[in-house]
């Protein structure tokens, strides 16, 4: 049985932060809950913890109302830390855990493992306030897993990370859920989410616009793409004078082109090598999902990012 969000509905006074959302979440996945700055992902995150309670609708986990579950069912990553700055990482951990009865012996090995697996056991006796940002956010992470809950929710987990420090997570946001665990995390970086996640949903003004799977959600959108790379990379401006085919992204190495119904696909690979051009990658393939984010949203979630850290005065850990 799955993790039920149905018809959940929460108001701050004349803000509608939630409009009967519902989404489901199978166990054992990683999810992703995506949607613009505002858009009622926080608010549900903490509805679901029981931190805040619904005004109408509910949440149930394997059957059972979250009301009615113990709190170590749940593990959570908040989006701002929130660490004793000055307490030793050890110590910092051992109390987290120690919050769900889980002994300080079992603490203290599962903490050198995970320091180890995350390349800073020498950081085990330093002050938590030494530690960089993306280290903290390592930190905040044993945190909320120490206690083996079933159920990770993870608030902009990436957010203002480094790519090493990316990588990092997702190796450990996949160890879990092949531990069985079900993760719940929300982002700005679709690469990411398509890389993690099985099942997704996105949030606009409170309100679920498109849920499911992955696949089914890209399917949903009735289009085709293109991904073409050649030796000779030119800027591609020829490919825009094919008829029934737009250029949507320019990628690091590839073009990415939007196939209108009617179009046929291969006419471009056609084309390609009518120029004469040495074709080293030719894809044709459901939409991105940032793609599905701006045809429900509106605008790219890039830019919902820029504008995130920009208001949080959070930047890249270095």
């Amino acid at each position: 049985m799955s993790l039920v969000v149905d018809s959940v509905s929460k108001r701050f006074g004349p803000v509608l932060a939630l409009d009967a959302t519902s989404f489901s979440v199978e166990p054992g996945h990683i999810f992703g809950l995506l949607g613009a700055n505002g858009a009622g992902k926080t608010t549900c995150m903490r509805i679901v913890l029981d931190i805040l309670r619904p005004d109408s609708g509910s949440i149930s986990w394997q059957g059972r109302a979250n009301t009615d579950l113990p709190r170590r069912t749940w593990g959570y990553l908040p989006e701002e830390r929130g660490l004793y700055l000055r307490m030793p990482v050890i110590e910092v951990l051992r109390f987290f855990a120690a919050l769900y009865g889980v002994p300080a012996a079992q603490a203290t090995a599962e903490v050198g493992e995970w320091l180890e697996r995350f390349r800073i056991p020498h950081y085990r006796d330093r002050r938590v306030e030494e530690l960089s940002k993306g280290n903290q956010q390592k930190i905040q992470f044993i945190a909320a897993i120490l206690h083996d809950p079933e159920v990770l929710i993870m608030d902009e987990p990436f957010s203002g990370l480094d790519p090493v420090n990316v990588q990092l997570l997702k190796e450990a946001f996949l160890e879990m859920r092949d531990r069985g665990k079900t993760l719940i995390f929300s982002t700005h970086q679709m690469e990411t989410v398509e890389e993690l996640c099985e099942s997704i949903a996105i949030v606009d003004a409170g309100r679920v616009v498109v849920s499911g799977t992955v696949r089914d959600v890209k399917r949903a959108m009735g289009r085709q793409v293109v991904r073409l790379a050649t030796e000779e990379a030119d800027g591609g401006d020829w490919v825009e004078q094919l008829p029934g085919v737009t250029l949507i992204r320019r990628g690091e190495d590839y073009l990415e082109l939007q196939v209108r119904d009617g179009a046929d696909p291969r006419s471009i690979l056609a084309a390609a090598i009518a120029r004469g051009e040495r074709v080293t990658r030719f894809e044709i393939a459901d939409p991105s999902l940032e793609e599905v984010f701006i045809e429900h949203v509106g605008r790219p979630a890039a830019v919902e990012e820029e504008r995130h850290l920009a208001g949080s005065g959070r930047g890249v850990d270095r």
